[in-house]
C-alpha cells in the first residue's frame, strides 16, 4: 500500500475546512451537519473523520487559523518592527483582516465563532489563549512607543493595549455586516489617531 505523504494529508486537511468554511458561512454552525461536509468537501465520511472527529473540532481549527493570522502579524511587528507608531501597527492589523475577509470572509467566520465561544467553554478557552497572544504583543508595542513619547504614560501600558484591542472586534462586525465603503478609512483614521512621537514624523 503506498505511504501517504505529509503533503496529500495537508491538502486533505486544507479541502476540509475550505468545505467546513463555505458550508458555516452559508448555514451556520449548528444548521451544518456531517453529512452537509462530507458532500460539501467530496469526501467520504472516513476520510474527513481522519482529520477531525467532529464539527466542533472544524470549528476550533477554523477559529484558530483566523486568530493566528493577526497574532503572526503582531508578532513580526513586535520582533522585527520596533520604532512604529502604535496607529502604523493597527492599521497594519486591520488592512490583513480586510485582504483576508476579501478573500476567505475571515470576518464573518469571526461573528459565527464569537457567538458560538458563548456556549462552547473550548473554543473560549482557545480564543482567550490566543488573545493572550495577541494582547501581550501589543502590550510590549505599547512600552516601546511610550519610552520614545509616542503615547502617555499616565495610563498603564495594558490598558492602553486593550484600549487598542477593542477596536478589532468592531471593525470586523462592520467588515463582515457592511458594505466595505464604510470602513475604507479606519486604516488611515488609526494612524492620525496614534501618530508617531513628533521629532520622528
Amino acid at each position: 500500500m503506498p505511504k501517504v505523504t505529509q503533503q496529500h494529508m495537508d491538502a486533505r486537511r486544507k479541502q476540509i475546512l475550505d468545505a467546513a468554511r463555505r458550508c458555516f458561512l452559508r448555514d451556520g454552525f449548528h444548521s451544518t451537519s456531517m453529512q452537509d461536509l462530507f458532500a460539501e468537501s467530496g469526501l467520504s465520511a472516513g476520510a474527513v473523520y481522519r482529520h477531525f472527529t467532529s464539527k466542533d473540532e472544524m470549528i476550533l481549527a477554523i477559529a484558530e487559523e483566523n486568530m493566528r493570522d493577526v497574532l503572526d502579524i503582531t508578532v513580526a511587528v513586535a520582533v522585527s518592527r520596533q520604532g512604529r507608531s502604535m496607529g502604523e501597527v493597527m492599521a497594519e492589523l486591520l488592512d490583513v483582516i480586510r485582504a483576508k475577509s476579501a478573500e476567505e470572509d475571515v470576518a464573518g467566520l469571526a461573528v459565527l465563532v464569537w457567538g458560538e465561544a458563548m456556549r462552547n467553554r473550548s473554543l473560549a478557552d482557545k480564543l482567550d489563549h490566543l488573545m493572550g497572544g495577541i494582547r501581550a504583543n501589543l502590550v510590549a508595542l505599547v512600552r516601546e512607543n511610550q519610552e520614545r513619547g509616542g503615547l502617555p504614560t499616565s495610563v498603564t501600558a495594558e490598558g492602553i493595549a486593550a484600549t487598542m484591542l477593542s477596536v478589532l472586534p468592531g471593525y470586523i462586525l462592520q467588515v463582515a455586516l457592511l458594505d466595505p465603503a464604510v470602513v475604507v478609512e479606519v486604516p488611515d483614521a488609526v494612524r492620525a489617531l496614534w501618530p508617531a512621537p513628533a521629532d520622528e514624523r
